[in-house]
């Protein structure tokens, strides 16, 4: 059995996979936790983003708008909950996102 690190859509999942008469086949498959000290800014509730406002590697300050979610014919303000650097950024613009999804990583 090996365990692999595989990234589908921005999110990054641990998976096992063991060969089974001679093909490769998953036997299980969870979210990576983020990395140590890392902030994940998460979308409170289903929508649609509309703007993604930083890019990777951007210095970002507590409150500053990282996206724009339309949700509910309303426009809302995805900020930063922390001072912080933009570590990695998980959906892209026009992006349907259910709630609860990482929508940006912080370091």
């Amino acid at each position: 059995m090996k365990n692999l690190r595989i990234t589908v859509n921005g999110t990054t999942y641990d998976v096992q996979v063991e060969e089974v008469n001679g093909a490769v086949a998953p036997v299980a498959a969870a979210p990576a936790p983020a990395a140590a000290g890392s902030t994940t800014v998460e979308s409170p509730m289903p929508g649609t983003i509309l703007a993604v406002n930083v890019t990777p590697g951007q210095a970002v300050k507590r409150g500053d708008v990282l996206l724009v979610l339309e949700a509910m014919k309303m426009e809302n303000e995805i900020k930063a909950p922390a001072d912080g650097t933009v570590a990695s950024i998980n959906v892209n613009k026009g992006e349907t996102v259910d709630s609860g999804q990482t929508l940006v990583t912080l370091s």
